[in-house]
Formats: C-alpha cells, structure tokens, sequence
C-alpha cells in the first residue's frame, strides 16, 4: 500500500477483515506499506498490521514479494505510481479520482491494459448493500423507464474560513474541489444507477479564496502550520444538469459547504412505476415507492436492508443487526482479490475511471464556457 491516512487506514481494516467474514479466492497478506515519513509510516504499519515498510514506493514494486499495489495517496501521484506498478506486472486499486486530467486517466487505463493486471477504482459506495438492492430493482425493471436522477453529496469540513489550505484545496495535487473530492461518487453512482452521461451544464463556485497554509492531520481533519495564507484553487461547490443517454434528466450538487451536514452522499431516482432514494447518512435503509400499490397505501415504504437475501449481508449478522461505512471497502476489495484470481477487472475498474475523468472535465469546462457540454 502507498500511503497510510485515512483511506490507507480504511483499506487495511478491510483486507485483514475480509477473511473473517468472506472466503475470497485469494487471501490478502499484508506485506509492506510506504510513506514518505519513516517514523509515521512505521507507527502506521505496526498499528495497521502491516509486516515491514518503506520510505520509498519505488521499493515497493520493485520486491519480488509483492503482487499488488493500492495506492491511497493524493490525486496527482495516482498516475506514476499506476503507470510503473502496471509495468512491473502489479496488479492495481486505487482511490478516487483515477487521476488530475483526462489525458493522465487514458494513459493508466492503456498502461493496465496492455499489462494484463487486474485493476479496479474505489468508488466503494457501489458495494453498500442498499446500493446493490436499488441496481438489483432497477435492472428487474421494477422502476420502468427512468425519468430522473437527483444526486446532492453535502459535507460542511471546510465552512470555516480558517481550515487550513490541505492538499484538497489545491489544484495542482486534487485536481479538482468537492466536484472531483465527492461529486465524483455521486457521477459513478448515477452511471452503475441510471446509465451512461449524454450531456451536461455546470457551474462552480469557490466561497474563500485565501486559507492558512497547514496539512490534514487525519480523517477530515487538519492543523494550520502559521499565519501565512495561500489561495484555494478549487471549487467549494459545484452544481451541473444532466441529460443520460437513456433519456433521464439529472441533478446533481457537490459541496463542501453544506452546514451540518457531515456526510450526505444522497439520491432520488424517479421511474414511471415507483421511486428509489437512499441517504449515505443513514446507510442501511433504503426507500421506495411502487405506483402499483393500492390506493392509501401508497407511499415510500423503508427497507432495512439488512436481510440474507440482500447483497453481502449474509456474511454479517442477523437482519437488523447493522453494518457500517467500513464494510463497503469489504466488499469491494473482496471482489477485488477474486477478480486477481479470475483475470478479471470487477467494475468500478481503469475504464470507470477513465469516463468518470471524462464527465469531471466536462463539468469544469461547461462551468468555464457557461454552455452545454456533450459527453
């Protein structure tokens, strides 16, 4: 693993639990992690239950006992370190976005491609089980003709003027604000949910222009380093329409600045049979309306999906007895280690990534030029 933070923390719980819960083709050792930081990288490993690491990534995909790279650090590294993992014949999971630029993106998709390697991109709010039973209803057609798409992803870690200036607010290492940051899920989603982008107007905003220079110090959290500030070169917000190839009409929002709302990754989708809405905040219900349903006693009815027969949950608890957050990583990494044993590249992979990368620069050129983009 490259790096070692928050999703560096995130993807190691998930790997040493996977085999408790799940039987994967394949079990995950877990062999070396690297940061630059020797003595932070080194609390981490031995907390995370990592066996040894390194101060260098290179290190790691040049050793012989290493057979697959996860890189969990800041955007515009995703691209070397895939491309030269690729090269090595390393297989490859990485966080979210795929890369800064859509250029970046093809070349890390033609990279694990012509490497023969199994890759796969976290957009991990896929693999929640309410999530898969909404696909499973849709694709049934239990929703009939998809009509909208509503989509808000709200946080609010950065609505004070005085967080720091971190990695997430400059252009140069994120590549994009709360668009690429959490509205890139809300993308991915609408695609595994609805189907494919057709075209789309945007607009962005940047509500604080100038922060104190300082660092994330774990989580969402952050610490400024002194009294110097720099420029935020980022959207704070970001809001576009969307048209889909199958002729659904969508709505999206991203935004950092959403006062109590922590983590609002939410969606509506309306059919000509019912409706489907589900809130990350509240991860295990989802809603739905069927229009077949008799008269007073129509309305959205709550599904705890927390039942065997949904997807993934079997492997837990009893019904009602709840998952968390850290389980969607769970399941994607699992089908990510069975994917490694089939030759296969589960979805969401390089090439979700790749059209995701597409959708992100559309939204930020239609903001630029104040007009319809076309996918």
């Amino acid at each position: 693993m490259v790096g070692y933070q928050f999703m560096g923390k995130m993807h190691s719980h998930a790997y040493r639990d996977i085999p408790f819960f799940f039987d994967p083709k394949v079990k995950p050792v877990l062999q070396a992690i690297s940061g630059r930081n020797e003595s932070a990288v080194k609390e981490a490993a031995e907390k995370m239950g990592w066996a040894s690491y390194e101060t260098d990534w290179r290190r790691l995909i040049e050793r012989d006992d290493i057979d697959v790279i996860d890189i969990v650090t800041p955007n515009h590294t995703h691209a070397e370190i895939a491309i030269a993992a690729a090269e090595a014949g390393k297989h490859i999971i990485t966080e979210k976005p795929l890369a800064l630029t859509v250029e970046e993106a093809e070349r890390m998709y033609e990279a694990v491609k012509k490497a023969n390697v199994t890759h796969m991109i976290c957009h991990n709010y896929r693999f929640v089980p309410a999530v898969q039973y909404a696909r499973k209803l849709i694709e049934e057609g239990r929703l009939g003709r998809i009509f909208h798409v509503r989509a808000n992803y709200l946080q609010d870690f950065i609505i004070d003027p005085s967080f720091p200036l971190v990695w997430r607010l400059k252009k140069e290492v994120s590549g994009s604000g709360a668009l690429g940051d959490i509205g890139a899920h809300s993308i991915d989603l609408a695609r595994f949910l609805v189907g494919d982008f057709k075209e789309l107007v945007s607009t962005m905003e940047t509500f604080v222009k100038e922060r104190p220079i300082g660092e994330m110090s774990g989580g969402l959290s952050a610490k400024a380093e002194g009294d110097e500030m720099g420029e935020v070169t980022v959207d704070d917000a970001t809001c576009f329409l969307a048209r889909f190839e199958n002729g659904a009409l969508g709505v999206f929002e991203a935004t950092r600045f959403a006062g109590g709302n922590r983590n609002k990754n939410k969606f509506e989708i309306n059919g000509e049979k019912g409706s489907i809405r589900w809130d990350m905040e509240n991860m295990n219900n989802l809603e739905v309306y069927f229009a077949d349903d008799e008269p007073g006693l129509q309305g959205f009815r709550l599904i705890n999906v927390t039942e065997e027969v949904h997807p993934y949950v079997g492997a837990y608890w009893p019904a009602g007895h709840i998952i968390g957050y850290e389980h969607s990583f769970i399941h994607l990494l699992y089908e990510f280690l069975n994917g490694i044993v089939e030759g296969t590249s589960p979805k969401p992979n390089f090439e979700d990534g790749v059209i995701n990368q597409k959708i992100l620069a559309a939204v930020e050129k239609s903001a630029e030029t104040k007009q319809w983009i076309t996918l």
